[in-house]
């Protein structure tokens, strides 16, 4: 038994936040942004958003796509680092959105790489035979963790989500999806729980420079492995779609992997990081653009906190 993509969505807020924005808010300015980053804009939550109603609306785009409703769902997967809550989870909420019930529904952290952790999982539950159709979301509001002092992450982060609904297949469609972590790194990125006593204590801490080098390093081999490992070449690819973090380290991904910058999935200028919706918004982006059709082979990946990193091979 085999998953593969029956429908994406995406989502992201009417309000943008400019590189020129930023220079009223902290020392910097739109050529250093665009010079280390490749960020140009990014788009922040509204005051009634959250989670959950981000990754309600990318989930509704997604059920359209697959032509389903939220009943014919057997389970529900989000990714996210910035519930509003504890409990109920963020796919407890959506699925009270959605208007469906039954079907499990759990959220899981891995910080940037949520997405592909969600994928990982739900392409485990459908080759055991637990669930037919799946709905992955990643969903952050990371413009809320950032200290609005700090240059060094304020300039980094946006907010949205970005849902895909996997289906039992016969044919491969999802040839590999695989999960890793270094917890060794984990003091290089973190993003404290809330002390109600001291809300700045609970801002996003990052070792820019130090996550930087570790993620080239790992994409760079786990890109290449993982089209090895399913016995085909660098050429066979079609489309990378990465993690939107910095458009230097996608860069070297894509030299490793030999592909042009022309056949990589690039939104990072107009919404920044988004953290666990970003491989998801690009994906969905790459296919409504008409830029990935059906039949390519592409390659999902993706590096955050934890440190964590996942890669996912689908014949789209």
């Amino acid at each position: 038994m085999y998953s593969k993509i029956l429908g994406t969505g995406s989502y992201t807020p009417e309000t943008v936040r400019t590189n020129a924005d930023l220079e009223k808010m902290v020392e910097t300015s739109d050529e250093w942004i665009v010079e280390r980053t490749g960020i140009k804009e990014r788009r922040i939550a509204g005051a009634d958003e959250t989670a959950a109603t981000m990754a309600y609306k990318a989930s509704l785009k997604a059920l359209e796509a697959a032509n389903l409703t939220a009943n014919d769902l057997d389970l529900i997967i989000v990714g996210t680092s910035t519930g509003s809550y504890a409990f109920p989870s963020v796919a407890c909420e959506l699925q009270k959105m959605l208007g469906t019930t039954g079907q499990g529904a759990f959220d899981l952290s891995a910080a940037c790489t949520g997405f592909n952790y969600a994928l990982t999982v739900a392409n485990s539950f459908i080759q055991a035979g637990n669930a037919k159709k799946v709905l992955i979301v990643g969903s952050d509001i990371m413009s809320r963790t950032c200290d609005p002092t700090d240059r060094t992450t304020i300039i980094l982060f946006g907010d949205g989500a970005g849902a895909c609904i996997l289906g039992a297949s016969e044919e491969p469609g999802v040839y590999s999806a695989n999960v890793k972590a270094d917890g060794s790194h984990s003091e290089l990125l973190k993003l404290p729980t809330i002390d109600r006593n001291n809300p700045e204590s609970s801002y996003l801490y990052m070792k820019g420079n130090e996550v930087f080098r570790i993620a080239v390093n790992t994409l760079s081999s786990l890109v290449v492995n993982t089209i090895e490992e399913n016995g085909f070449q660098k050429s066979d690819l079609k489309w990378l779609v990465p993690h939107q973090a910095n458009l230097r380290i996608i860069a070297a991904t894509a030299k490793k992997l030999g592909l042009p910058m022309e056949q990589v999935i690039v939104n990072l200028d107009k919404y920044g990081n988004t953290s666990g919706a970003s491989v998801g918004i690009a994906l969905d982006e790459g296919i409504r653009s008409g830029k990935i059709k059906r039949g390519d082979l592409i390659l999902l990946e993706s590096f955050g906190g934890g440190l964590t990193s996942a890669s996912a091979l689908i014949k789209y």
